[in-house]
């Protein structure tokens, strides 16, 4: 699946259960059209080893690509200048942003919901359910 086979659910009201709820956002829209894209390429008549070798592949850059998201690793400097990434996760209504939350300092931080969106666990309430 992609995201574009989800339908958004309402956010809770403004606080920490509407932080996670972003966070569960990111993290499935994350799962499912980066994760889900590299495995769909994968190819599907390499044996069972090679297989699920290629799947530990995946999900060990998606976690490189999470310790980056939360400022673990992933920035340059020379002593006074630095670059780094910054991701947000956004919630807009009808086009108008409501809230912004940095991925890599307001939140628990992505690596903690690694494990749980392994398992398909995005939180309550879920960010999206599938489409109908």
């Amino acid at each position: 699946m992609a995201t574009s086979d989800y339908h958004l659910m309402p956010p809770p009201p403004a606080g920490r259960d509407r932080d996670l709820w972003l966070q569960h956002a990111a993290g499935l829209i994350i799962f499912e059209d980066v994760r889900g894209y590299a495995r769909e390429r994968v190819d599907r008549g390499l044996d069972e080893a090679a297989l699920q070798a290629s799947f530990k592949a995946i999900d060990d850059v998606l976690y490189g690509l999470m310790m980056v998201m939360d400022g673990v690793t992933g920035q340059l400097t020379n002593g006074s200048e630095t670059v780094r990434l910054t991701v947000n996760a956004e919630l807009e209504l009808k086009g108008a942003l409501i809230q912004a939350l940095n991925l890599r300092g307001e939140g628990d931080g992505m690596c903690m919901g690694f494990h749980g969106w392994l398992e398909g666990d995005y939180g309550e309430p879920l960010p999206a359910a599938p489409a109908r």
